[in-house]
Formats: structure tokens, sequence, C-alpha cells
């Protein structure tokens, strides 16, 4: 009997890794760990570069860059894990792939952007969590099953939004409503690409997938910005730093992140969520100089992360079950 295909098991070991319920539980802890981490180094960035906060061309660049950087990371991964470059799809499905690059990435990273250079990182991080909240509310009507709608989940969803309208009445000292609207819409896009990359990982190749993702939404940005003038123009020896690891920050996350939206249910994940805005606020205020004492965003934080929490809460098995 002929040995297996090392390299062809491999990818299904990582899925029943990542299907592991505690395995699941440390890496969507360190995903959103690492996302709570973007807001703050992309200011930082921005400062490194002293990329004003109307140059939005020059923001597309940034951003743009950080992405197609990242894809390379992605690329170099799935030749480590597989010891072989990621398949790429053909035809539709490759299609399927840029589109969601383009979406995800591409339009959800220039909302983000945008709102970024205009809103302080506890204003941000809560506007930005609502992707949270909208992913459970699509979860009930794309997937079903247990990610339907229970009344536990609707009152963590009121409470998240209580806590997001409560940071946005009394956050403009923390910004402007166009930034806070981008913000609110980037989440959104976030939520609604979820289900998506879900479908697209389940026919082809998670790193291949992941690369296209930030491949075809980070240059779209790079291109865009490029064509309308920006630049990147580094100030300090700490700027490459920066931008390598926020592209750091993509790759790992979105690896992590798509393969663990292709082995869990939603909900088993998605209430790791709530680390984000907590990682974001704790350190926009080590590298910004941001404040931990504003008791509104304190306020509104507390319950976000409670609505987060409440609406991924699994509820206790019966007795005899």
């Amino acid at each position: 009997m002929s040995r297996p295909d090392l390299p062809a098991s491999r990818p299904a070991r990582l899925d029943a890794l990542f299907a592991r319920p505690a395995a699941a539980v440390a890496l969507a802890v360190l995903c959103n760990c690492l996302w709570g981490a973007a807001f703050p180094f992309i200011k930082l960035g921005y400062r490194l570069y002293a990329i004003g906060s109307g140059d939005t061309a020059s923001i597309l660049v940034f951003a743009g860059v950080r992405f197609v950087l990242a894809a390379a990371l992605v690329w170099l991964c799935g030749l480590l894990v597989n010891r072989r470059p990621p398949r790429f799809p053909c035809g539709r499905l490759l299609a399927e792939c840029c589109a969601l690059g383009l979406w995800q990435t591409g339009l959800q990273y220039a909302l983000y952007y945008s709102a970024a250079a205009v809103l302080t990182g506890a204003l941000g991080s809560i506007l930005n969590s609502t992707q949270s909240f909208w992913g459970v509310i699509l979860a009930h009507f794309l997937c079903g099953g247990s990610d339907r709608l229970t009344p536990r989940k609707l009152l963590g969803c009121a409470l998240g939004f209580a806590g997001v309208l409560a940071a946005s009445v009394t956050g403009s000292e923390g910004g402007s409503l166009p930034g806070m609207l981008a913000m609110l819409g980037a989440a959104a896009v976030f939520a609604a690409a979820g289900p998506w990359n879900k479908r697209v990982t389940r026919k082809a190749d998670s790193f291949a997938v992941c690369c296209l993702n930030l491949g075809a939404g980070g240059g779209a940005l790079a291109l865009l910005g490029l064509a309308m003038g920006g630049r990147l123009r580094p100030q300090a020896a700490g700027a490459l730093p920066v931008l390598l690891f926020l592209a750091f920050i993509s790759g790992a996350g979105y690896v992590l992140w798509a393969l663990l939206m292709k082995n869990n249910p939603v909900s088993r994940i998605a209430v790791f969520g709530l680390l984000i805005p907590v990682v974001t606020v704790l350190l926009s205020a080590l590298l910004n100089g941001e404040t931990l004492a504003d008791w509104r965003y304190l306020a509104a934080l507390a319950l976000v992360c409670a609505g987060i929490w409440l609406v991924n809460l699994r509820p206790a098995p019966h007795k005899g079950d």
C-alpha cells in the first residue's frame, strides 16, 4: 500500500486543528488581539509617513501597500505550511475571490482608513465593534441553524448598539460625523463578508483565497491612491517596521480568521471580538497618548463588550442531552 501524500494531508490536519474548541479559542483570541492593535498602529503610521487626515490619496496608498505586502506574506505562509505554492482557482471562482477582495479588503479598508484618520482609538474601536452585532444579525438570515437570533442575542445587540449610540452622542471630541459613519460602514462591510468568505474557502484553498482577497483589494487601493497623486514619504526610521507589522497583522489575521470561519460556527468565535476594542483602547493610550480616563467611553465600551459576550454566550445543555 502506497504511503499517503504528506503535503496533500496537511490541509486536512490544519482544518482538524482549527476545529478543536480549545485551539479555536486560543487562535480567535490571538486573531482579535492582532486586529485590536491595527487601529493605533495605523494612527502611528500616519505620523511616521506625515499623512494628514485630509490626504485621502496617500491614505489609500498606505492601506494598499499594507495589504499587497500582506498578500505576499500569506502566499509564503501557504508555501511553508503545504510545501507547495497555494493553488489559485480558475474561472468563475477566481473572479469571485477577487470580487470578495474588492469588497472585504478594498471597500472596507477605504472606509476604515479614512475613519482612522479623524477618530480617536476609543471612539473608532467602539464604532467598529458593531461588526459583531451585524454578524450575528446576518448569520440569522444567511446561516440559520444554531446561528438564529434568540431573545438573548437580541438583548445583546440592543446593549451593543446602546453603547455605540452613547459613544457617538458624546464623541464629538473623538472625531467627525463623516468619520463615524465611515467606520460604521466599514463594520457593516466586514460583517457582510463573513458568510461569503466562509462559502468561498470551502471551495478553494484557504491560503489562495486570503492571498487573492488581500492582493485584489490592496492592489485596487494602492492604484487608486497613486492615480489620485498619493505617495508614501517615510519621516522616521520606524516607518517601515510599522508598515511591515501592519502587513503581518493583516496576513496572519486573515489566514487565522478564514480557517476559523471555515471550521467553526460563527457564534463560537465571534464572541472574542470583544477583545478588539479593549486592545485598541489600551494601545491607543500607550502609542498615541490617548486618555483612558474618559468615563463616557469606558461606559460605552462596557456596554459593547457586554453585548458581544451576550450575543455569543452558548446556552448550557439541558440535563439528559
